[in-house]
C-alpha cells in the first residue's frame, strides 16, 4: 500500500488563516464534499475551525457515486442536524434546491428586521471537490477559476449570487498528515492530491484492489475481462492487454494502463462508485 501521502503547500496554511479571519463575516458555511468519498473528503481541520457555525453539506459529484450510497449518506448527514443537498455542479443538478434553501435561510435571518441584511455564506472544502464549479453554477457565469487539478482557486473572492445573498470563496484546504493511510489514497484516487507527487502505477494498483473487492462486476464489464483475479497486478495486466497497451518487445505499458484506469474512474466511465459506506458526520 502507498503510505504517508501528505501534501500541505504553504497556500493551504494561509487558507486556514483566511477562513478563521473571515468566519465572523458569514452566516453559513457550505462544505462541499465528494460523494464518492464523503469521509475522506471532509477535512477535520474544517470542523475545528467552523465549530458551531451553521452549515450546509453539498454532496457533490453525486452523479458519479452509487445511488444507494448517496441516499444512505444523505440520511446519515441529516441525522447530525446538517442540511445536505446531493448535487452535480457540472450539470447543475441540485442547484435549484440549494438556492431555495438559501432563500429560506435569508428570510429567516431577516424575519424581525426592518432593515434587511444579506445572507452571507462561505464555501469550504478540500481541493478538487467541485467548489469552483458550484460557484459558477450559483453565479451563472465563469466567476471562479476551475480545473481538474487540485489547487486551481486562489485568494479571497466575494461574489453576489442574487439579491440579498453573498458568497465568500476560499481555496481548498488539506491537512498536514492523514491519520489513516486510506484517507490519502481515497483523495488521490479522486484527484484531490496532485498526481505529480505520486506513482501512478502504484496508485492504479491500489484502486484496482479496491474495485475488484467492492465493484468487481463494473471492473470486469468496463474492461471486458473474462474473470476477476484476486491479484490486482494480474487484473491490471489483463486490462492493459484488452486495451492494447503493449510496448515493443511485448512488454505491458503499465503507465498508460494506470492513467487510463484512473481517468476512467474519475470521470465515472467505470460506473457509479462510492468508496466509503455511510457513517457518522
Amino acid at each position: 500500500m502507498i503510505e504517508h501521502i501528505n501534501w500541505y503547500p504553504g497556500h493551504m496554511k494561509k487558507t486556514r488563516e483566511l477562513i478563521q479571519e473571515n468566519l465572523k463575516l458569514v452566516d453559513i458555511a457550505v462544505e462541499v464534499i465528494d460523494a464518492r468519498i464523503p469521509t475522506s473528503s471532509r477535512n477535520p481541520v474544517i470542523d475545528d475551525i467552523l465549530k458551531n457555525k451553521k452549515r450546509i453539506a453539498a454532496l457533490n459529484k453525486s452523479d458519479l457515486a452509487d445511488d444507494d450510497e448517496n441516499r444512505k449518506w444523505k440520511d446519515a448527514i441529516e441525522k447530525s442536524g446538517v442540511a445536505v443537498i446531493p448535487m452535480n455542479c457540472v450539470s447543475g443538478a441540485g442547484v435549484a434546491e440549494f438556492l431555495k434553501l438559501l432563500r429560506a435561510l435569508k428570510d429567516e435571518k431577516n424575519r424581525d428586521r426592518v432593515r434587511k441584511r444579506p445572507l452571507r455564506l462561505m464555501i469550504v472544502g478540500v481541493p478538487n471537490v467541485g467548489k469552483s464549479s458550484l460557484i459558477n453554477r450559483l453565479t451563472g457565469r465563469k466567476g471562479a477559476k476551475t480545473g481538474d487539478r487540485p489547487g486551481v482557486t486562489r485568494g479571497k473572492q466575494w461574489l453576489n449570487l442574487e439579491e440579498g445573498i453573498q458568497l465568500l470563496d476560499t481555496p481548498g484546504i488539506l491537512w498536514p498528515k492523514f491519520e489513516d493511510p486510506k484517507t490519502g489514497l481515497n483523495l488521490a484516487f479522486c484527484g484531490s492530491i496532485k498526481d505529480e507527487i505520486l506513482s501512478m502505477e502504484d496508485l492504479a494498483l491500489e484502486l484496482v484492489s479496491v474495485l475488484q473487492s467492492k465493484y468487481p462486476g463494473m471492473l470486469a464489464g468496463r474492461y471486458k475481462l473474462d474473470e476477476i483475479s484476486s491479484s490486482a497486478l494480474e487484473n491490471m495486466e489483463a486490462i492493459a492487454i484488452k486495451r492494447g497497451f503493449i510496448l515493443p518487445g511485448k512488454k505491458i505499458d503499465y503507465e498508460r494502463a494506470a492513467r487510463t484506469l484512473l481517468d476512467e474512474f474519475r470521470s465515472g466511465l467505470i460506473g457509479k462508485i462510492t468508496l466509503e459506506t455511510a457513517g457518522g458526520f
